[in-house]
């Protein structure tokens, strides 16, 4: 009883400060919502009313991503963010009332044992741990290795396949992390699941109310996609109504700074500022939009990271693809832990990347924009 009443005091000392901060709270709501690849509806409905209030007409795709437009003439810049998070889905109940898992998106085989998860059943959410062999039972060497994902499965604490039936589990059952947002110890440092990318989701509204009051010469939309971590393919549905002439999908950074980490695999840091990729495995950014990035940067006195990250994915790499070729660039919010049931932001870095969106977008005129997509060799 004791234990119960410090964490309610404890949570009674943050809420109002979160109350108090809308960003904090938006940032909050979007990591606890529950929207694992097309299932992807809890996030839409955080999305649409925020999108709705400050653009002038949304719509949909085919698969559910959000488009919404803001501003009627100049050249179409699309901001991408993507709803979706790593999840799974329920395959089959055992008989003795375990559940396998198939899962949604690039998991790390060895972040998938022994944690909480939710399933999204049909009677409403239902409690489950992936239940892992204990360690007064394993051999010395079975102690060190990696444990399969095929090898683990979901305990509901149900006895048999009709109890599993009876919670309203079923196969196709959507399952994502049960992990809750924290201000971490006073810090500018958010902990929370989804970063990857709920976070570029809150820059897409924060930016969309700050141009909206702002103005600019563009016409913007908001593309808030889905599916992105089983093939970008919001994006690819999504692009191709959009038809955009400029790109720039705004994603969850990889960090270099925490334990076991190597240089040559990120250099960005946690409160470093917003950054830039150079590459990635999908996709390469056009090098004067780079560049018109940098000097956006460095005008609005916005500390800039760069970074070069094997084994990465973004939605620029379809939005580059359509409409003859678009120039596009992937612009993040560093992570620290990203693809794993918990992972931490900076609220600086959040801000900062808010800051150069707002600055970038008001610089691409259609002079601009078409200096971007010139490649005619200079003589």
């Amino acid at each position: 009883m004791k234990k119960l009443m410090i964490i309610a005091a404890a949570l009674a000392a943050t809420s109002p400060a979160l109350a108090r901060d809308a960003t904090a709270d938006l940032l909050r709501r979007l990591s606890e919502a529950s929207g694992p690849s097309g299932f992807e509806e809890p996030v839409r409905k955080i999305m649409v009313p925020e999108l709705r209030a400050a653009t002038d007409e949304l719509r949909y795709d085919g698969l559910g991503s959000i488009i919404a437009r803001q501003g009627s003439s100049g050249p179409r810049i699309m901001l991408d963010a993507h709803m979706d998070e790593l999840g799974g889905m329920v395959r089959r109940a055992t008989p003795d009332g375990f559940l396998s898992m198939q899962m949604l998106g690039g998991w790390l085989d060895q972040a998938i044992a022994g944690q909480r998860w939710i399933i999204i059943g049909t009677h409403g959410p239902v409690q489950a741990v992936t239940g892992i062999r204990d360690v007064h039972l394993v051999s010395a060497d079975e102690r060190t290795r990696l444990i399969p994902r095929d090898a683990v499965f979901l305990d509901v604490g149900a006895k048999s396949a009709a109890e599993v039936a009876a919670l309203g589990i079923a196969p196709g059952d959507p399952v994502v992390p049960d992990s809750r947002f924290e201000v971490i110890n006073g810090t500018d440092n958010y902990l929370g699941k989804a970063w990857d990318d709920r976070v570029g989701c809150a820059v897409l509204i924060e930016a969309a109310r700050r141009l909206r009051a702002s103005g600019h010469p563009n016409q913007i939309f908001f593309a808030a996609t889905v599916q992105e971590e089983i093939g970008l393919r919001g994006a690819r549905t999504a692009t191709a109504i959009i038809k955009p002439d400029i790109g720039i999908a705004i994603e969850g950074g990889v960090t270099g700074d925490a334990g076991g980490a190597h240089a040559e695999e990120s250099q960005a840091k946690l409160g470093g500022g917003p950054g830039i990729f150079l590459y990635d495995s999908s996709a390469l950014p056009n090098r004067k939009f780079v560049a018109l990035v940098r000097d956006t940067a460095r005008a609005a006195k916005i500390e800039l990271q760069s970074d070069l990250v094997q084994g990465y994915g973004d939605d620029s790499a379809e939005i580059q693809t359509v409409n003859g070729g678009a120039p596009t660039v992937n612009l993040v919010v560093p992570a620290r832990y990203t693809h794993v049931h918990n992972g931490i932001i900076n609220r600086r870095d959040f801000d900062g990347m808010v800051e150069l969106v707002v600055a970038l977008v008001k610089r691409l005129d259609a002079r601009t924009v078409e200096q971007l997509k010139d490649f005619t060799p200079q003589q």
